[in-house]
């Protein structure tokens, strides 16, 4: 038995408009910082990634091959911390801003890292970019 085709149904006020790939809060490892006691000793860093794509479309027919690969985003944010040793978080965000913006199919990414264990009072302390001014593209 086919499954029935709902299409037509939702109003146009209630369109999907704008499409958006997250990775919250991974994990990496990397040599970060520049106080002398950071130099050479691997730090957690939290890094969340979101990228709003061109296009809002379902990829046609279920089709995996048009969408995002979520393990292609999250390798490529840890490649750049295996990269090289950084001082500050600005520079890793910046790298892994412009890899990811090279890519076809995106409109709009923001980028924000943290370090955890730097303040024993506080969640993290980090930097986040966007290519868009205020909360949201276009806003």
């Amino acid at each position: 038995m086919s499954e029935p085709k709902l299409e037509g149904l939702v109003p146009d006020a209630l369109q999907v408009r704008s499409a958006r790939i997250l990775l919250e809060s991974l994990e990496v490892e990397l040599d970060i910082g520049f106080h002398e006691f950071e130099v050479g000793a691997p730090q957690r860093l939290i890094v969340s990634v979101e990228i709003w794509l061109d296009r809002a479309a379902v990829p046609a027919d279920d089709d995996p091959q048009l969408a995002w690969n979520y393990d292609f985003l999250r390798t490529e944010v840890r490649e750049i911390a295996r990269s090289r040793r950084f001082n500050l978080q600005e520079t890793f965000a910046h790298a892994v801003f412009e890899r990811l913006a090279a890519f076809r199919g995106v409109r709009a990414l923001r980028i924000r890292t943290s370090k955890p264990d730097v303040y024993p009072d506080a969640h993290g302390v980090g930097i986040e970019i966007a290519s868009f001014d205020g909360l949201w593209p276009g806003s």
